[in-house]
């Protein structure tokens, strides 16, 4: 069709050329589409990272007895299926870039975009960086303290070294960062195939012991039950992401719903074997002992090979920090060069074309997290600010198919569903304020309802005396630096 087009062109045919060159396209474009395996595997990998390391330990202590432990973990991948089938409407619906922003924005207006994109910045993506590297540093730091827990001290400092050899990859070349990402993503599936296959070899010779009397000495209460889904949810965190790929499937408003509903289900199914497979050899109170339960259970059953465990683990936490890294790096880039923040953050390095800025500002917020917060505290922190936006961005859902009927929706699912998402948010919001209140919810809303002054100040009002402050920050650092607008690398 190409060689067409350019002999067409000889002969100044010129009227035929454009759709010759777009049936080229299309049939170019066919074959770098993502179909339905591709599309569940991007789902897996997407969501399954170092919470599974992490949450197990947290979920049961919140419960108490493995089967509501279990039970846990299979309603919140259900709850995270429910989720994401709403997202994907949404994403069909309002076809921008931004992820929950342009949806709070159709339905509801600037300022619970603009809450959104503010707690995004400098809550819930630096909570859950440091919460990462926390993670990776327990379980770096756990192989050198044999029997007893690492200091603070060590953990703190290497999860602050493990922040700034991200932020310094992701900074210096993206084909660096999409390497080390592609190798880690390996390491992390390797370790799941492992711990999975571990489990059931111990099932099928009968170590199911701990097993017996699941239920008894269990805790069920309103508040526990919230922070245990905290705790679970924050393993399936990505659920929320998987629309971005609808413009990269083949027939998407297909293959998306399938690839979710094949996708998560499939990580529940791992996740709960995962939990099955430390129980086979571990009871609930030494789960609840163990620093580092994946550690654990590679001491009891890879012995002498359990070294593999810890350092695969490793390498999962440091793939899910670098991704978690990379992409959000660019949400600060972005939300700069929309005015949200200090303009120098939308710069681009001259040198190695990444957005050297976002990155380093991304990664300094991160340290600030991990010196006083442990990973329990940065979970709820997290997942109580996180849960504000999912069930607003839910229930945006439901107030478009009122007021804005026009718009076409590909993906339509049962109304049903984004009610029930919308009411499990709010109960996971309200019940631990209600039964065990804690400073970082205050502190969390407190920080959340101060980007409505910023919003008056800054967006609304746009001051002139905060252009003036920002103008010599912004020259400075752009020598220091060496990073332009991104115009002026295209041109």
């Amino acid at each position: 069709v190409l060689v067409k087009a350019c002999h067409c062109l000889i002969r100044e045919e010129r009227s035929i050329i454009g759709e010759l060159l777009e049936i080229a396209y299309k049939n170019i474009s066919f074959y770098f589409k993502v179909g339905l395996i591709s599309g569940i595997c991007m789902i897996v990998g997407t969501i399954i990272g170092s919470g599974i390391f992490v949450s197990p330990k947290s979920v049961l202590a919140n419960v108490e007895a493995v089967g509501p432990c279990l039970i846990i973990w299979a309603a919140c991948g259900v709850l995270a299926t429910l989720g994401a089938l709403c997202f994907a409407e949404l994403g069909t619906m309002i076809t921008k870039s931004g992820g929950e922003y342009p949806y709070l924005m159709e339905a509801f207006g600037p300022i619970p975009a603009f809450l959104f994109s503010w707690t995004s910045l400098l809550v819930t993506k630096p909570s859950s960086f440091a919460i990462i590297c926390l993670s990776f540093a327990e379980y770096a730091s756990a192989p050198f303290y044999p029997g007893c827990d690492p200091p603070q001290a060590v953990i703190k400092c290497l999860a602050a070294a493990a922040i700034v050899v991200i932020t310094i990859v992701n900074s210096l070349s993206v084909k660096l960062g999409s390497y080390l990402q592609n190798f880690l993503t390996a390491a992390k599936m390797i370790i799941v195939t492992i711990i999975i296959v571990s489990g059931i070899v111990l099932l099928a010779q009968g170590k199911t012991d701990n097993f017996k009397d699941s239920f008894k000495g269990s805790k069920i209460s309103v508040s526990s039950i919230s922070l245990a889904f905290y705790n679970g949810l924050w393993a399936y965190d990505g659920w929320n992401q998987l629309n971005y790929i609808t413009e990269e499937l083949k027939n998407p408003y297909r293959n998306l719903p399938l690839s979710i509903i094949i996708g998560i289900p499939l990580v529940t199914v791992c996740y709960v074997l995962i939990n099955i497979s430390y129980f086979t050899v571990m009871t609930s109170t030494e789960l609840l002992q163990s620093q580092a339960v994946a550690v654990t259970f590679g001491d009891r059953v890879l012995y002498p090979a359990s070294w593999i465990v810890p350092l695969f683990v490793v390498f999962s936490t440091l793939g899910s920090a670098n991704g978690t890294c990379f992409t959000a790096g660019r949400l600060v880039y972005v939300a700069g060069r929309e005015g949200h923040v200090l303009k120098i953050l939308s710069y681009i390095s001259v040198k190695r074309l990444t957005p050297a800025p976002a990155i380093i500002f991304y990664g300094a917020i991160t340290i600030i997290y991990i010196i006083p917060g442990d990973i329990d505290s940065l979970i709820n922190y997290f997942s109580f600010a996180v849960w504000i936006f999912y069930g607003l961005t839910v229930l945006a859902l439901i107030v478009m198919r009122f007021t804005r009927k026009e718009l076409r929706r590909p993906i339509k699912i049962p109304i049903i569903i984004p009610v029930i998402v919308t009411l499990v948010s709010i109960l996971l919001v309200l019940a631990p304020i209600i039964s065990a209140p804690e400073l970082a919810y205050l502190y969390c809303t407190l920080f959340i309802l101060s980007g409505l002054i910023v919003y008056a100040l800054f967006v609304h009002l746009k001051f002139s005396w905060a252009q003036k402050i920002s103008k010599p920050i912004t020259m400075h650092l752009q020598m220091l630096l060496e990073v332009v607008p991104e115009e002026e690398v295209i041109e």
